[in-house]
This record gives structure tokens, C-alpha cells and sequence, in this order.
């Protein structure tokens, strides 16, 4: 009958594929020929790349929101968005001026006697300067070094502290160096550890010796004139002590003026320094 017929062109109708061929796929570009292949769905997708700062930022504003919620972006206030002055003005009275550390004004002044000068500059500074000689350029270091199984080789001075070189005979892979050191005449002492260095041939070219270097930060206070320092180095090693004490005077520094002679053509570094 015909409503038979009419029903059952309606369910063919709605299981067959449209007459323009299949639909194209929502991955396949607009401009791509109907002869292309179909793109395969187990393309995937290419990784994302971390959000940008403003979009992190935007996020963590978004979470914000959320109660309980510690984090939130930071805000920028003005003083006198608050009714509050903009400047502050400090009056310093009599004895409140601040105390500025005296070679940092010997630089100064050295700069402002630069700007001012056509001609080379001498004067003086205040450093500690050693009372003795380098061991190092002693004939009989290498003597003290069998000796004594520990020997400074070196120390160099700085407004920062003292740099030096410690050698030992390397009896045993495990050992320990140390300075021991004071600024009173041993009424208190510090003691600050050695790192290794390096490995150098002894000069029989036999054994070896590890060279040590080690720093002492040395307070401002000290670069004052007449000032001590004083310190002695000290070996460990397969449970034995050795020490270098400047054969029983410990090696000591004195602060002294110092005269130096600056080129006219220094001044650009001496301000970079500063």
C-alpha cells in the first residue's frame, strides 16, 4: 500500500549518506580538494606551551575569587593615594652624622684629588703590611717544608680580609688545614678552614704537596694604624697535628700608610671601583 511504501522511502532516507559523497572532516582545511584523503583521527594534537606571564597572571587573579584562596596579584599604592607625604626629610643634630668607614672616604678623596689634578697623583693609603718575609721567596722554604710537614707559601692583603697559599706534604689523601688567627693579641682567637687548591711535585720530584688557600675577613675597624693581626697554620693528618707558626713568632701583619702613585689615566677605573 502506499503509506507503506511512503514510510519505508522515509527510513532509507534517513540512513543514507547525503548525495554530495561524506561529509568532510572538521580537521580538514577548507581549501583542501575533495580528492584529499581524509584526515585520520589518531592525528594528535602538538603540546602546548606553558602559558605566557599575563595569562598566568590572569589565571592566578581567577583563583583569587575563590574563598579561601591565599594568592592574589600584587597592587602598587602611592603614598598620597593615602593622604601621606611623598618625601620624608631627616634632620640629623650634632653627633647623629652617619658613620662612613674611613677607607671608603680615602677613596673619595682620591677620586674628588683626580678630578681635580692634571698631573699624576701620589699619596697614601692604610693596609695591613706584612712583618715578614714571603716564605715563599725564603731559600730554606722548601728546608721548613720537610721540617715542619706544613709551610705558608704566600698571603696578599685587601680592605676585604687576607688571601694566602698554604703547602703540605701529602702524607695521607685524608687531611685538614686550618689558619688560626686573632686581632688581640690572642685574648680571642677564630680559625677558618683551608680548601685545596691544587697538587704540585715537591722538588726532589719524589713526593707530592697540596697547595691551600684560605681568606680572613678582617673588620674595618682594623684598618686602623698600629693594627695586629696574627695567625699560624694548621695541619691534620693520619691523627697527627703539625703546625706553622713562623718558627715560634706567629706570622703577623701590622696596618701601616702605604704610598701609591696614580696615573692621570686610572681615574675612570678608580671611579668604576668605587
Amino acid at each position: 500500500p502506499p503509506a507503506v511504501h511512503t514510510n519505508s522511502s522515509m527510513t532509507l532516507g534517513s540512513s543514507t549518506p547525503a548525495k554530495g559523497g561524506p561529509q568532510p572532516n572538521k580537521l580538514q582545511s577548507n581549501t583542501s580538494s575533495s580528492c584529499d584523503p581524509a584526515l585520520r583521527p589518531i592525528i594528535r594534537r602538538r603540546a602546548r606551551s606553558l602559558p605566557t606571564l599575563p595569562e598566568r597572571r590572569k589565571r592566578a587573579a581567577v583563583q583569587c575569587q575563590v574563598p579561601g584562596c591565599q594568592s592574589r596579584m600584587n597592587r602598587v599604592r602611592f603614598a598620597d593615594a593615602l593622604g601621606l607625604e611623598l618625601t620624608e626629610v631627616k634632620v640629623f643634630q650634632t653627633g647623629e652624622d652617619p658613620s662612613i668607614p674611613l677607607h671608603v672616604l680615602s677613596r673619595l678623596s682620591i677620586n674628588s684629588d683626580l678630578w681635580y689634578s692634571s698631573l699624576d697623583l701620589e699619596f697614601t693609603m692604610q693596609c695591613l703590611v706584612p712583618d715578614f718575609q714571603q716564605p715563599a721567596d725564603c731559600l730554606d722554604f722548601s728546608s721548613r717544608l720537610q721540617e715542619q710537614q706544613v709551610c705558608l707559601e704566600r698571603v696578599t692583603s685587601s680592605d676585604l680580609g687576607l688571601s694566602g697559599t698554604i703547602q703540605v706534604r701529602n702524607v695521607a689523601f685524608e687531611k685538614r688545614v686550618s689558619v688560626r688567627y686573632t686581632f688581640n693579641q690572642w685574648k680571642s682567637l677564630h680559625e677558618v678552614c683551608a680548601h685545596w687548591h691544587s697538587s704540585i711535585p715537591e722538588k726532589n720530584g719524589q713526593d707530592q704537596v697540596d697547595v691551600f688557600t684560605f681568606f680572613l675577613p678582617v673588620p674595618p675597624f682594623l684598618l686602623q694604624l698600629c693594627s695586629v693581626v696574627q695567625f699560624a697554620a694548621r695541619y691534620q693528618v693520619n691523627g697527627q697535628e703539625y703546625w706553622d707558626n713562623n718558627r715560634g713568632k706567629n706570622y703577623s701583619l701590622t696596618c701601616r700608610t702605604h704610598p701609591l702613585k696614580m696615573p692621570r689615566e686610572c681615574e675612570d677605573s678608580w671611579i668604576h671601583f668605587i
